[in-house]
């Protein structure tokens, strides 16, 4: 395996998941949040972006983690496994409350320069509706661009644990 795409909620726990996965099986790390904010939480124009995760895909091997629905088509192909990120809004309400308390001072490494963590209305939002609105767009762009790709859905500790034994073996 040396291509994991990594999705889910905000708050599910993709970007530490995809970490640990990365350092796990040797495989270069790439949080997507990097490569699209910029400064101010300014966001790129599309056709850039889509450059840039085309690049980031085309590598031989890694370990990607973020959504951004409109680069789907381009990571899924590539991918070797989807990890999708999906415990209870609850709990992904609360790891984004706990989170943005841990990052008050210190920026999070997940995020770039001038981006300082942040939870508005927009984002409790997105959080509250994922599994309505933005999973559906997933499993639909996996059947339309991936069909075969194996898809491991972790739901909570335990579906987790068994990712970790099964990327051990």
């Amino acid at each position: 395996m040396r291509r994991i795409l990594v999705v889910g909620n905000s708050g599910a726990g993709k970007s530490t998941l995809a970490a640990e996965l990365a350092g796990r099986l040797d495989l270069p790390l790439i949080h997507l949040d990097r490569h699209y904010w910029r400064a101010g939480w300014t966001a790129p124009p599309l056709a850039d972006f889509r450059a840039e995760v085309a690049a980031l895909a085309a590598r031989p091997a890694w370990v990607m983690d973020g959504n951004y629905a409109s680069t789907l088509d381009l990571r899924l192909p590539r991918a070797d496994l989807l990890v999708l990120c999906d415990p209870s809004r609850w709990r992904c309400l609360a790891r984004v409350l706990r989170r943005r308390w841990a990052h008050r001072a210190a920026p999070r490494p997940d995020l770039p320069e001038g981006c300082p963590e942040r939870v508005d209305l927009d984002l409790l939002r997105y959080v509250w509706r994922y599994s309505r609105d933005s999973r559906p767009r997933v499993l639909a762009a996996v059947a339309a661009y991936a069909p075969t790709l194996p898809v491991q859905r972790l739901r909570g500790r335990c579906d987790v644990a068994r990712l970790r034994n099964d990327l051990s073996k």
